[in-house]
């Protein structure tokens, strides 16, 4: 049968997501059915408690030197390589992503993070020296700190269920704050994986604490106890709420909201290099990625071979459940029956409207117990189809024809969304270009889908895609609170505007503002012993 003509498959089971089932919550393998843990879920009326022993130990932590806070990180570091293929196994069956994918972009990232804010905390945090701004100031001197924000509270999704949590855990502690974390419900046995790499450093007692429950819950009970700032990794709906929460007690926020990002292949693009990055950017964790591709944007003049290789490619993908490094899988389930059903209904809305089915990856393995969905290429959409306008997040692109620069962009910037976006071209220069126009918190140039991955870069947008940004010298920003902290060089009586004031003092600053002088002195500084009389006279003498 032809991709065009395949029909829709549903899944022919629905084992349940991890849920919160009275006191417990319970993760299931979203791709076999299989019940791999279940949790107690914490007492909330505890949350304060939780937070006063951080408060505590926060104390103590932030009073720890840079040098001492890595080798505990570096622990972490030691556990996290002599267990990676177990972590990348565990994180596979929690989540339903191959076991490669799990080793590639949880547990390889979270070992980088070790290693990059370990080295780097030091130098980017350190107080940083200011001079004076203008020579009324010459005797100013300040440098501004950074200070822990104190308690962090982190609610983080289950695409990623290990590295992206980790990352902002290894940052909040580098930058000498308490952590409290929650895992998504659909993966909660992550929790415990983190609890465990967490553990192996030997942290202060009640540092890092870890909360079980439904999010919505936590969320509000961590501003109700007074968390100092809290990062959300979620959906825009949910954010939404989040914030206007967080208004009420001024709790600032770190926001990551999701993505419908556009992949533009210019007209030099080098083809094969454009495809094989539209199949990774578009399928991998079956593209539950908020950062992965859902729109591919191709100029006319290789369209058609742009569609006749991403055929070939996709149909020689498979989608299954994955048993292993070796299993042959290319891409694995869809975490929830929730997010199978969204990817359903916008492949049928767009069915209904007129796209086709270009080309789909083939089942491999048992699919009668998981949430399925083959890698899925449409053509003939239109830019008002939900698979168009919307995050998706599942394994379904949309390959659509422009003409000119002009349109692409205009296309690729009409969205609510502006995390990433990537350019595909053989001129550097071309693709800057275009790069510069584009909405977007991270561009990429040939390239798509591995930001997220580096520790030193930061990771973040605008428009519905959140606010605030994590990794890199910018990550670690929001995990402070900065305090400026001023002095004098010389000991001086009195600064210049301090009481009494004279005419003497009121014509210098009218000389200097006329004159434009406020920085420095210029060849129109003419009454240079008129102001200077007036100021020494003010600054270094005694009232009364």
């Amino acid at each position: 049968m032809s991709a065009s003509n395949q029909p829709l498959k549903q899944a022919a089971a629905t084992p349940q997501m991890a849920h919160a089932a009275g006191q417990v919550q319970i993760d299931i393998n979203p791709a076999t059915g299989e019940e791999i843990a279940s949790y107690p879920c914490t007492d909330l009326s505890q949350l304060p408690a939780m937070i006063t022993r951080a408060r505590e130990a926060q104390k103590i932590w932030a009073q720890k030197s840079f040098k001492e806070r890595q080798r505990y990180i570096l622990k972490m570091q030691d556990y996290i390589a002599e267990n990676a293929e177990e972590l990348a196994t565990a994180v596979s069956r929690s989540n339903g992503k191959t076991v490669f994918d799990a080793l590639v972009t949880e547990v390889l990232p979270s070992a980088v993070s070790c290693q990059w804010y370990s080295a780097n905390t030091a130098r980017i945090l350190k107080p940083e020296q200011r001079g004076w701004g203008s020579w009324l100031m010459v005797n100013k001197r300040y440098e501004i700190r950074y200070m822990p924000v104190g308690v962090v509270g982190i609610i983080s999704p289950w695409n990623y269920p290990l590295s992206i949590p980790f990352g902002e855990i290894v940052m909040g502690l580098m930058a000498g704050n308490a952590v409290l974390l929650k895992v998504a419900e659909a993966t909660v046995s992550v929790t415990e994986l983190i609890e465990k790499i967490v553990g192996a450093a030997g942290l202060p007692a009640g540092l890092f604490q870890t909360v079980y429950g439904r999010g919505s819950q936590i969320s509000s009970g961590f501003l109700a106890a007074g968390v100092d700032k809290l990062f959300f990794t979620g959906s825009v709906r949910a954010g939404k709420l989040i914030m206007a929460e967080a208004a009420q007690t001024l709790t600032p926020l770190s926001l990551e909201l999701g993505g419908n990002d556009p992949m533009i292949v210019l007209e030099d693009a080098d083809l094969e290099r454009a495809v094989n990055g539209a199949l990774w950017a578009g399928f991998q964790n079956a593209g539950q990625s908020c950062g992965g591709v859902e729109r591919i944007y191709v100029h006319a003049k290789i369209y058609d071979e742009f569609l006749r290789q991403i055929k070939i490619k996709t149909e020689r993908l498979t989608h299954g459940p994955s048993t292993g490094p070796a299993d042959g899988v290319s891409i694995g389930s869809i975490t929830t029956e929730g997010q199978l059903r969204t990817v359903q209904q916008h492949l049928e809305e767009a069915l209904d409207k007129g796209a086709r089915i270009w080309a789909q990856s083939k089942p491999a393995g048992d699919q009668s117990k998981g949430y399925f969905h083959p890698a899925t290429v449409l053509v003939d959409t239109t830019d008002d189809m939900l698979c168009v306008r919307e995050e998706t997040f599942g394994p379904l692109v949309a390959v659509m024809k422009f003409d000119t620069v002009d349109e692409v962009i205009r296309r690729a910037n009409d969205s609510d969304y502006a995390l990433t976006a990537s350019v595909w071209s053989c001129s550097h220069k071309t693709a800057m270009q275009v790069a510069d126009r584009l909405e977007a918190g991270v561009v990429t140039i040939n390239d798509h889908l591995y930001t997220h991955g580096l520790a030193d870069m930061p990771w973040g947008a605008w428009k519905n895609s959140g606010m605030g940004r994590t990794h890199g010298p910018e990550g670690l920003l929001e995990m402070v609170n900065r305090k400026a902290v001023n002095w004098d060089v010389l000991s001086v009586k009195r600064s210049f505007w301090w009481y009494p004031h004279d005419k003497a003092d009121y014509d210098a600053l009218v000389h200097i503002i006329k004159t434009k002088t406020l920085l420095g002195l210029s060849s129109k500084f003419s009454k240079v012993p008129m102001v200077a009389g007036a100021y020494t006279k003010k600054v270094f003498s005694k009232w009364l």
